[in-house]
């Protein structure tokens, strides 16, 4: 009979898998069951604790909810700690022991892990947070420029500048300065190398007439003062220079008069195409500050979308993140997040660890008492299954002999009758034959006339047949299997004939 817990020892033992019966009789194993227990709850607080922390950063959930779902976790994982220490029991052989330690302590590393991550998280709350703003950060410039290289926003750039000429083009009315035309240009260029060569004539007249002046004074050349050979000869070149420079200054001045009309002629050009100008460039800006406002309203609204995404981007996963930039980058945040995780981790696979070593041990008393008393339990269930046996088989035997009992009756009942209906039938027929015979001996008695008073019939004398029952074939059904059994029904044999009970009746016919 199992024992209800009284204490709170009591219930941690029983959490641990122990039997309080058998503790009472082995009080020994009493502290180690308690301390198991213990450590039981230990590991569901923490997985409480560890949910809580993980709802609230994962779903940003309210507090009170948090804790409610945290302990409904930490119920879970208590459950299975309890299964994983319930299922192992102690066994002498140490494969046996190991293949069942294995899977359990790997499923223990795994609810270690889950358990003790949120918690890790939790320390080093401070320090993620910063490193999460900076991952914020980087996703939106690598966001930003993912946007400048796409090709759907490439045009972007074009149509600001587009949209840009073509409002200035529009508050200038079209006016655009003649001297840019080609002509004008050309007119210039024209004009610029005639002056020059103007320019060139008139200084080697100047020269030349300085030269002439010079040999007047006699100050240089021949150094002879007056008139003479060297003066005459100096003139006469300064004289044909003069000649040259007034064929350039002609030159020139048509030049000049090309450049004004041709200026003249764009600027009346440049008044029509102003207008053109004008309006092909409202036409452009309609069209392009549409597509410019398209494009900009899309890029925007996946701005928006990308910048809140990414304001909320703090749950599990970026903390997760968040923790391996810091191990990267701080050598010493890395080994204590190592270390903190490997500390979850063994409380957590501490009961089923402990469980296992133990069962390498040599059996405790507890142990023994628990094999003795399943081997109990086991021996009085297996008499209790032999007696329900021994009565199920005895209730079927009555069945079988009451079943038996009725069919011989009914067999009986069958012979009777059926020897009352042939005795009848025998009856009828013998009955018939003795009245035809009376009739033909009537017949023949009136052909002949004779006055006698007519003879009375005669009733037929039979002797009773009484019915006789085959006492072999009521053994035989008697040793024949039950027509009913513990499953349904079986088939019975069939009755003989009648014309096989009623012997004697088969001899008169």
């Amino acid at each position: 009979m199992r024992s209800r817990p009284r204490s709170a020892g009591d219930r941690l033992a029983v959490l641990a898998g122990a039997r309080l019966d058998l503790l009472r009789v082995a009080p020994g194993a009493r502290s180690k069951y308690v301390a198991l227990g213990g450590v039981l709850v230990s590991t569901g607080a923490l997985a409480a604790l560890s949910m809580a922390f993980a709802v609230h950063m994962a779903l940003g959930a309210w507090w009170g909810i948090a804790v409610l779902i945290g302990l409904g976790w930490g119920l879970v994982i208590l459950n299975l700690d309890r299964m994983l220490l319930v299922g192992m029991a102690h066994d002498s052989s140490w494969r046996r022991n190991l293949g069942l330690a294995l899977p359990r302590l790997a499923l223990a590393v795994v609810l270690g892990t889950v358990i003790s991550t949120p918690l890790t998280l939790q320390v080093f709350s401070k320090e993620v947070d910063a490193t999460i703003v900076t991952l914020q950060a980087e996703a939106a410039e690598e966001f930003t420029d993912e946007l400048d290289a796409d090709a759907r926003y490439a045009q972007i750039p074009v149509l600001t500048q587009s949209i840009a000429e073509d409002q200035a083009v529009v508050a200038s009315g079209g006016a655009t300065d003649p001297n840019a035309d080609p002509r004008v240009a050309a007119a210039e260029a024209e004009r610029d190398s005639k002056k020059a060569v103007y320019d060139a004539a008139s200084g080697r007249f100047d020269e030349l007439q300085a030269k002439a002046q010079c040999e007047l004074d006699g100050t240089c050349g021949s150094g002879d003062e007056g008139q003479g050979a060297a003066y005459f000869a100096a003139a006469a070149a300064a004289g044909q220079q003069a000649a040259v420079r007034e064929t350039a200054k002609a030159e020139l001045d048509a030049a000049e008069a090309a450049l004004q009309e041709t200026r003249t002629t764009a600027e009346k050009d440049a008044v029509g195409a102003a207008a053109r100008s004008v309006a092909l460039a409202k036409a452009a800006l309609v069209t392009d500050q549409a597509e410019l406002s398209r494009l900009s309203d899309a890029r925007l609204a996946e701005q928006a979308a990308f910048d809140a995404e990414n304001s909320q981007s703090d749950g599990i996963l970026a903390r997760l993140e968040a923790i391996d930039r810091l191990s990267e980058e701080r050598p010493m945040a890395h080994v204590a997040h190592v270390m903190l995780f490997l500390l979850f981790l063994s409380v957590e696979i501490l009961p089923v660890l402990m469980k296992a070593l133990l069962n390498f041990a040599p059996p405790t008393a507890y142990d023994r008492l628990v094999k003795v008393r399943d081997d109990e339990e086991v021996g009085a269930e297996e008499i209790r299954r032999d007696g329900r046996q021994r009565a199920q088989q005895a209730r079927a035997d009555l069945i079988v002999a009451a079943e038996t009992d009725r069919m011989a009756r009914e067999i009986l009942d069958r012979e009777l009758a059926a020897r009352e209906e042939a005795a009848r039938a025998a009856e009828r027929k013998a009955r018939r034959k003795e009245a035809r015979s009376l009739r033909g001996l009537a017949r023949r008695i009136a052909g002949r006339r004779p006055a006698v008073a007519e003879p009375a019939l005669i009733e037929p004398t039979l002797e009773t047949i009484e019915p006789t029952l085959d006492t072999g074939e009521l053994e035989a059904m008697m040793a024949a299997p039950s027509g009913v059994s513990l499953y349904g029904t079986s088939s019975v044999p069939a009755p003989r004939p009648a014309a096989e009970l009623l012997q004697p009746l088969a001899e008169d016919r």
